[in-house]
């Protein structure tokens, strides 16, 4: 996975003991949380991602803010 600068709003869970940000910032771009990736192995298939997604550690998938 990727590692970018990121800014984060309020926590709304921990998820593998790692906070759950309701929405992040990165660049001028805004995500919200959206679920929890599927493991397989220890690995995260990127194929379950939708186009501009985002997977973040350890496992949680946010979408454009629309």
């Amino acid at each position: 996975m990727a590692q970018t600068e990121t800014d984060q709003g309020p926590q709304v869970g921990n998820y593998l003991g790692q906070p759950i940000y309701q929405t992040i910032e990165s660049g001028n771009d805004t995500y919200v949380f959206d679920r929890i990736a599927e493991s397989i192995d220890g690995e995260f298939p990127l194929d379950q991602l939708n186009k501009n997604e985002l997977l973040i550690k350890p496992g949680l998938i946010y979408r454009p803010k629309v």
